[in-house]
């Protein structure tokens, strides 16, 4: 094992029910999976367009599937989550969800702006919602020359294409 350096700024510090609530969704959706899961063939499929290509962006981007389940107690539903990487530079063209997302930052910073909304820069440890439809207009990473990911959690009728960009 290496060690590892701290960076050392300081970020904003997440409210205490706003890391327990993502603690407790992320639990509760990987106990639910255990007993429905789905092949990470279909995941990838589904949300393979939600970065962009390396040509458009850094090469470094990727969306690597985590787990998709069923949701027994919301008949015709599925959570599916992904980790979000986007190299320095890296970012996703606009796009829109079937469902409701959050993200939660894990690694850099991101800079988002959902259609008729400015844009925000999100740290580690905070997070943030899309409703169902929103125009998704900006989503990169804030940094020419650190990598930065997140973690998104979708919520969406069972069989949707996840993500689909806008030309």
């Amino acid at each position: 094992m290496t060690a590892m350096s701290l960076p050392t700024t300081q970020r904003p510090v997440p409210s205490r029910s706003t890391a327990l609530a993502v603690v407790a969704g992320l639990a509760c959706a990987l106990a639910i999976g255990k007993a429905l899961p789905v092949t990470m063939d279909t995941l990838s499929g589904a949300v393979s367009p939600l970065c962009a290509t390396a040509a458009e962006s850094s090469p470094l981007d990727k969306v690597e599937p985590i787990g998709s389940y069923a949701l027994p107690n919301v008949p015709g539903k599925r959570v599916t989550i992904v980790r979000v990487f986007y190299g320095p530079g890296g970012f996703s063209r606009p796009h829109r969800h079937a469902g409701s997302v959050t993200a939660y930052i894990t690694k850099g910073e991101i800079r988002s702006q959902l259609g008729g909304a400015p844009v925000e820069t999100f740290g580690v440890g905070q997070s943030f919602f899309e409703p169902p439809g929103s125009t998704h207009l900006v989503s990169a990473n804030a940094s020419a020359t650190e990598p930065a990911e997140l973690i998104a959690v979708f919520v969406a009728d069972e069989g949707a294409q996840l993500t689909t960009l806008l030309e």
